[in-house]
Formats: structure tokens, sequence, C-alpha cells
């Protein structure tokens, strides 16, 4: 006879929480990290020694248990949207996964990754971060001059608290005009998310009010290929601006035909 599967404690915190807020008139509510503690308590539960990878599981890497998703709305999810210092909200949120489309065409562009960085790259996350950067992927992408300003900038954010974003870029136009581009990196399996564009956005603003902001989300593609997203947020809900797909091959495997192709897609 199999045994019973053993519920993940990260899942049975975050739903003893939702559960002790939720109703059916709700649409959002606020929680703080304090109730991790307490419901961990409650529960028995050892609690993770690092309560903030619960929080980020759920935010950008895993599905919330079945026992919250199943309490949303047709055509709706929960997301959780940082409301302040150590305070968090759940929030029900179109249903809107961003994946790459497959039927965009692919661009190919000369590789200039140094080879010793492909072969010291240590995840998914830096080595798609370093293939954008190094292959000046952002300046293709939106025609603007960038310059890389920091890697994995954390800080805070007035009314919602303490974010993290991948690379930040500055960058200038032939208008003199400067933009400010967030960079998110996703693996395969990654999702992109309302609350991490929002967030980008919402510090962009805050840190940078003079620039022009332009969220920019990556994420690694089959054969090779890197998709680029140009986001935005409408009404509370993710937006896609521009979509582009991009190969990094050598400068001999681009042909006669496909520069000509480009040529006539360019002009």
């Amino acid at each position: 006879m199999s045994k019973p599967k053993t519920i993940n404690r990260y899942d049975a915190i975050i739903e003893s929480i939702f559960n002790s807020h939720h109703s059916r008139r709700l649409e959002s509510f606020e929680f703080t990290r304090l109730e991790f503690e307490e419901t961990a308590t409650k529960l028995g539960i050892v609690l993770p020694k690092n309560i903030g990878d619960v929080l980020y599981s759920f935010r950008y890497r895993n599905n919330l248990p079945k026992g919250i998703t199943k309490t949303a709305t047709k055509g709706k999810e929960w997301i959780i949207e940082g409301a302040g210092r150590a305070k968090y909200r759940f929030r029900l949120a179109s249903a809107n996964p961003i994946t790459p489309s497959p039927s965009l065409v692919t661009i190919k562009i000369p590789d200039a990754t140094p080879e010793i960085i492909t072969a010291y790259a240590q995840s998914d996350e830096q080595a798609l971060l370093a293939k954008v950067r190094y292959n000046r992927l952002i300046d293709i992408f939106l025609g603007v001059t960038t310059y890389s300003l920091q890697n994995h900038l954390r800080t805070t954010v007035k009314s919602i608290g303490q974010i993290e974003i991948d690379e930040i870029y500055v960058g200038v136009d032939k208008y003199g005009r400067q933009f400010v581009i967030p960079v998110q990196a996703k693996g395969g399996s990654d999702r992109h998310g309302v609350v991490q564009t929002q967030q980008d956005i919402s510090c962009c603003a805050e840190k940078f009010p003079t620039l022009i902001c332009r969220a920019v989300s990556a994420q690694f593609m089959q054969g090779n290929k890197i998709a680029l997203f140009e986001m935005t947020v409408e009404d509370g809900d993710i937006k896609v601006v521009e979509e582009r797909h991009y190969q990094l091959v050598a400068a001999s495997e681009i042909s006669a035909t496909e520069l000509v192709s480009y040529n006539v897609r360019g002009g």
C-alpha cells in the first residue's frame, strides 16, 4: 500500500496563511512576515532558515498550492506582491502566462560571447545575462545604446519593500533621450510574471525619475535561442510590448539569403 504524499512545508505554510485571511468577497488582502513564524509553530513545522525563500519560490518560481489556486475566479490567478517592509499582498490578477511565441521568426546574430565566459558560467541565469550583455542584445532589441549599470541590484521601494533586479542598464538614443532598463533573466522553466515586472518599473520610477523606463525580460529557448520581451503593466496586468527571438551563431552560419531577408524586413 503506497504512502500518502507528504505536503511540502512551503505549501503548508503559505496555504495556511492564505486560508486565515481569504473569503470569497475579497480580491486582495495583506499579510506580514511575522505570520510565517506563527503559522509554522501552529502547524508544528520547522521554519525554513531563509523565510524569504518561501515567498521567493511562489512569487517567481513555483505554482501556488492547489488549495489556493482553486479559489481563483475564472480567468484569474492569485499573485503575491510586496506591500511595504515585511508586508505582502495576495491579489487576484488576470491569468496571462507569457511564453515565447512558436510562430515568431528567429534572427541570427554573430556570437560575440568570449569562450572563457561560456566555459565557466555557473547557472542558466548568469549564462543568459552574460550572453545578453556581451552580444549587446538589449541595444539590438530596443534600438538604444545601453550600458550595464549593476547586476543583482537589491534595494527597497516604498509601498513594496525589498526587491532585487537581475540586471539594470542605462542608455541613450540618437535624440539624447536617456533610459533605464531593468532586465529579468528567466531559465527555461521560470515564468514571466506581473509581480517582478511591476516592482522593476516601480523601482525605476523611484530611483531614476528623469529616465524613461523600458522593462525587458530574457529567456532561454531550445536550439540556443534567446527570447527578449519588452514588458509593461497595464491595469494591474502584465502586457508584452514587443517580442523578438535571437540565435547566437558563428558569423559563417549566417547566409547571404538570410542577410537579404533581414534587409527587406529592416527597410
